[in-house]
């Protein structure tokens, strides 16, 4: 029996505007602030959180009464400090 013939398949070539470019040369690194920020955003604002909520208790102790006194606030601002790190870490390439 005759065996048949191979086809050779093209290769396929997507448009040019789809291919991917090579990375800009012009496009410079972030600066070492940008994550070093950012990490210290996110260690502050949890640990205002954590002593918030182990805190609520003893708002009868001086050092404690002026973060009682903020009440739901505290979480405004720990939350606050998080979505900032975040915010600063999308800038971060």
């Amino acid at each position: 029996m005759p065996k048949s013939q191979v086809r050779k398949k093209k290769v396929y070539t997507p448009p040019a505007e789809l291919q991917p470019r090579a990375a800009s040369s012009s496009r410079k690194p972030s600066p070492v602030w940008i994550p070093a920020t950012a990490l210290a955003l996110i260690f502050l604002g949890i640990l205002w959180l954590v002593v918030y909520y182990l805190t609520q208790g003893f708002a009868d102790v001086p050092a404690f009464s002026a973060l009682a006194s903020l009440s739901y606030w505290n979480l405004a601002i720990g939350f606050g400090a998080l979505v900032g790190a975040l915010l600063l870490l999308s800038k971060w390439h």
